[in-house]
């Protein structure tokens, strides 16, 4: 999705913001930092660009009025790209508004860089960007070096790892009317708490792109989730089914170039009334986050590959077996046996490897 194999880091001015819920200030640089030598620039742009690699969603940058002209981020960023001269300017001001986003008294503080590069490809794009990153978590390092015939040991404290990126965004020069195309780093915004989700919801403000990829996404964890939490509600079902009809959706991605709805729901799921819940299922979730999925769209490989690391075709008994689920559900029948009062699963197969 991103690379940077001709990239260039043309300018970065480094601030430090802390967490004014917890009495802590921020501090700005006079200037943008004075690069003297070629090491220095190549470890930062590893350190930034190196983590958007695998980057595979794509947000708009947006504002809850529906006026995008109030983020301040759209704004502060436009400032740059239309008056280069102004960079530092705004990244001050950029600095300025983290400080004042940050409210909840887990956000740890940190250095903020804000960074001009040219030639970062995104989609096979190469355009001017602006990189906002944040470090928040330092550590410890050991140098060893010679010293009279031998070695000596020594330590720096509170060093950053280059290969730990904590929050980024990078905002292209392109699509200003929709919000710019915007890809995020954040280690911590995998949870749903306040201080987890700042730097997507209240700093940068964001809004994924509804593309094929998110699409994709949406589609197969809302059929995981209707299949391992609604279903039980209106059938009776073993784990086994259940295993049966996820590995079932993940062979229509894999096997698939088009999602089809009416397709799928009778490839897949086959009982009527089981594809009515569904759709009135999917209905639910567009209409609570206001994220509409196509009866029909192109499938994301990329996708496809993601979600299938979390999709189970695990069966655990008690804590003495697991069986893997990966073909024919006929092969596996459940039972009860009344003498020992315990259930039991019959598994059928033709070698042993």
């Amino acid at each position: 999705m991103v690379t940077f194999f001709e990239a260039s880091l043309d300018t970065i001015s480094v601030h430090h913001v802390g967490n004014p819920s917890i009495n802590e200030l921020y501090s700005l640089s006079d200037n943008p930092l004075e690069l003297k030598d070629d090491v220095i620039p190549n470890l930062l742009m590893q350190y930034f660009l190196k983590p958007f690699e695998k980057a595979n969603e794509v947000y708009h940058l947006t504002h809850s009025s529906g006026d995008l002209a109030l983020n301040e981020i759209h704004h502060f960023v436009t400032r740059i790209f239309e008056q280069k001269e102004k960079f530092h300017e705004a990244s001050e001001l950029i600095a300025k508004f983290l400080f004042k986003v940050t409210t909840h008294p887990n956000i740890k503080g940190g250095e903020l860089y804000v960074v001009y590069f040219n030639k970062v490809q995104i989609e096979g794009n190469p355009l001017d960007c602006i990189g906002i990153f944040k470090s928040e978590n330092k550590e410890t390092y050991l140098k060893v070096y010679p010293d009279k015939g031998g070695f000596q040991v020594d330590y720096e404290e509170n060093a950053i790892n280059i290969n730990k990126l904590d929050k980024g965004a990078l905002i292209f020069n392109i699509e200003k009317e929709n919000g710019y195309k915007v890809v995020v780093i954040d280690k911590n915004g995998n949870s749903s708490s306040d201080a987890a989700v700042y730097w997507k919801d209240d700093f940068l403000q964001l809004k994924i792109r509804n593309d094929s990829y998110n699409q994709t996404s949406n589609a197969l964890g809302i059929y995981k989730n209707f299949v391992t939490n609604k279903l039980d509600d209106e059938f009776e079902m073993s784990k086994a089914d259940k295993i049966d009809l996820l590995n079932r959706s993940m062979k229509y991605f894999k096997e698939k170039d088009t999602f089809d709805m009416d397709e799928f729901t009778g490839e897949v799921i086959g009982n009527p009334q089981a594809i009515e819940s569904f759709k009135n299922f999917k209905n639910q979730y567009e209409q609570e986050f206001d994220t509409p999925i196509s009866d029909t769209f192109e499938i994301s490989d990329n996708a496809v590959k993601k979600q299938a690391k979390i999709y189970k075709s695990v069966l655990k008994l008690d804590k003495n077996f697991h069986i893997y689920i990966h073909g024919n559900k006929d092969l596996i029948e459940k039972g009860f046996d009344d003498g020992k009062a315990m259930n039991y699963y019959k598994v059928y197969f033709k070698e042993e490897a």
